[in-house]
């Protein structure tokens, strides 16, 4: 018998069920992080009444504009912080090519991929 295959006699170490989403929920008009939910029933999508209110807002002046569901309007400033994050991100990733190509030691190189890890974060948020 396979040592990775458990006998009958073993007890499971895997849970009777699987979660829905392993990874964190965020508002879909803010940004920020939804409660992990143990009930039943739909996901919530928004954190309050506010944002959903927005989200509604902004889907029917969407729709009045002739615009496609899935599009992704932002405004000025957002743009200007989507691109100045962009640019953080770039920069890390070339530092950390950079570092490498030059022999840097793993203790620089680890943090050099910590930053580009929490650039490539920030990047994940548009709001």
């Amino acid at each position: 018998m396979n040592a990775a295959t458990p006998t009958s006699t073993e007890p499971s170490t895997e849970p009777a069920y699987l979660p829905r989403r392993a990874e964190a929920r965020h508002c879909g008009w803010c940004g920020r992080r939804l409660p992990d939910e143990d009930r039943v029933g739909r996901p919530r999508r928004y954190c309050a009444q506010p944002c959903r209110q927005r989200a509604y807002e902004r889907r029917t002046a969407v729709q009045r504009g002739g615009l496609p569901e899935d599009a992704v309007v932002l405004s000025g400033n957002e743009l200007s912080d989507l691109q100045d994050r962009l640019f953080q991100l770039r920069c890390a990733a070339e530092d950390v090519a950079t570092a490498a190509e030059d022999g840097a030691e793993a203790g620089e190189l680890r943090a050099m991929a910590a930053e580009l890890a929490r650039a490539a974060q920030s990047m994940e948020r548009l709001r």
